[in-house]
């Protein structure tokens, strides 16, 4: 008998349980009940905020997908309250070492652009909002993104309205053996930025804000050619959203920076595919 060719989710599922294997042990403790492993837990909660639906939306649909659950080896599906549990327990180290295991799965090129975003705190429809005067504070994601093959690298989340220029310090700290140059609108214009860079041997290509006559000659000198490619992180912002929603459905802030980062990584696994 002839076998069903793959869907887009069965391989998404295939990637993202390697990735987990790697990334964190079968059990939390010797002390757990060894009923599911921290790997399955991974990728439903993965399958959860690619799928942008509820835990029990979630496991709703695995009852007709047993290919999905014999690749997650889940002779019987998990509780919603186990699924919650889960996701408060694993801490944002872990979903950061996925995210960058995640990022290895593309050719990365090294020219790199930072760029930032806001998603919603709430799904409340913009216009319920403004009909009830209510005021939803936005979350504020910077990515640093690969040009080339639009991998997320990193990402740095916010509730307060930092500058650019606060945030990308630490984004470049973390991450100087994947960039080679750095592209960067004028929110970004800090020499504090360039400085940083280049001791990390990192090429700032960052537009000057025009007060002088000199800041627009600087920019003129800028290598055009490479710095268009910055709107690829604009693209990979305005993707995020499209696919996986422009909001975030958790309720706590931590659970929220957790989400967004789950999104990142599910991002570059489904480019990979």
């Amino acid at each position: 008998m002839k076998s069903l060719p793959k869907s887009q989710i069965l391989r998404f599922t295939e990637k993202a349980i390697h990735l987990a294997r790697r990334a964190v042990s079968r059990y939390s403790s010797k002390f757990s009940k060894h009923r599911y492993t921290l790997p399955q837990h991974v990728v439903l909660l993965c399958l959860k905020v690619r799928k942008n639906t509820t835990y029990r939306g979630l496991l709703d649909e695995l009852i007709e997908m047993p290919r999905i659950r014999r690749v997650l080896g889940l002779a019987e599906l998990p509780t919603a309250s186990t699924l919650c549990k889960s996701f408060s327990r694993l801490d944002m180290a872990v979903w950061r070492v996925i995210l960058t295991l995640s990022a290895t799965l593309l050719p990365t090129s090294g020219v790199v652009g930072v760029d930032a975003s806001g998603f919603d705190r709430s799904h409340a429809s913009k216009h319920y909002t403004k009909r009830a005067e209510l005021t939803i504070q936005q979350l504020k994601v910077t990515l640093l993104v690969d040009a080339k093959v639009n991998a997320i690298l990193d990402l740095h989340v916010t509730t307060t309205r930092k500058h650019d220029s606060q945030i990308a310090p630490s984004l470049i700290k973390r991450n100087p053996d994947d960039i080679d140059v750095l592209l960067g609108d004028k929110g970004y214009d800090d020499q504090k930025i360039r400085r940083l860079a280049r001791q990390h041997e990192v090429r700032p290509l960052i537009k000057h804000r025009e007060f002088t006559s000199l800041h627009k000659a600087w920019n003129v000198r800028l290598d055009t050619d490479l710095y268009g490619q910055r709107s690829q992180s604009e693209t990979v912002n305005s993707t995020l959203k499209r696919k996986y929603g422009a909001f975030v459905r958790s309720r706590r802030w931590w659970k929220q920076f957790r989400e967004l980062t789950i999104a990142c990584l599910i991002h570059n696994v489904d480019r990979s595919l």
